[in-house]
């Protein structure tokens, strides 16, 4: 190989080294580009998702104590959206039972006798409806059974219509994507597999002694 042909093989090296490392250096870039761009398509495409709470208080009568109530309230809160529960307010709310079941939440506090019932739907107005729907059919269930547990099953207060949508927005949706596109390209990064080998791509193999190399380190 004439001296020529030499350098141009030592640039061609050089020039796939430092392409091999500039790659490197923009992978955490692109992938947090890209991560923002899927975060932002997200936030712009979904339908944007409101919720409603209604709370449901339960109050002790004179047959019972208030460690009582709260003990039933914690019981009347892991049943709201039971299918005994949802099948009363589905009518009233205008959706499935099973609509029900999957949006609405039932949350007790360990400090009062007291469950919020919350309820998640693209459209604010049904959020509301659905809250109270299954609060009404609580309080219902609630009353029925007021002879034996010795509470009162009250709605405390009605949800109101949110104005604003809880579902996060298309900048807080890019910015959590980008965040999410940067880290994994820095674990990408961090999880490349090790380089075994020269870099020409020959492997390196300890040197062999030779048969009179053998023989001498025998005599």
């Amino acid at each position: 190989m004439t001296t020529t042909q030499s350098l141009a093989v030592r640039r061609a090296i050089g020039w796939l080294t430092r392409l091999k490392r500039t790659r490197r250096r923009w992978l955490v870039p692109a992938a947090a580009l890209l991560g923002v761009l899927a975060g932002g398509g997200y936030g712009l495409l979904k339908a944007p998702e409101y919720a409603a709470t209604s709370y449901v208080i339960v109050v002790p009568t004179a047959k019972s104590d208030p460690a009582g109530a709260m003990g039933l309230a914690q019981a009347y809160g892991r049943v709201a959206t039971d299918i005994a529960v949802v099948g009363d307010a589905q009518v009233a709310a205008g959706v499935p039972a099973e609509t029900l079941r999957a949006d609405v939440q039932a949350v007790t506090s360990p400090d009062a006798p007291m469950i919020a019932v919350t309820a998640r739907s693209s459209r604010a107005a049904t959020a509301a409806d659905m809250a109270d729907s299954v609060a009404r059919a609580l309080v219902q269930k609630g009353t029925h059974t007021e002879a034996g547990t010795g509470v009162k099953v009250l709605q405390f207060t009605r949800a109101a219509t949110p104005t604003d949508p809880v579902s996060p927005s298309a900048p807080l949706a890019a910015l959590v994507g980008g965040c999410a596109g940067g880290l994994l390209g820095g674990l990408a990064l961090l999880v490349r597999p090790p380089r075994h080998g020269r870099r020409d791509g020959r492997a390196r193999f300890g040197s062999v002694p030779g048969p009179v190399a053998q023989q001498e380190a025998l005599v």
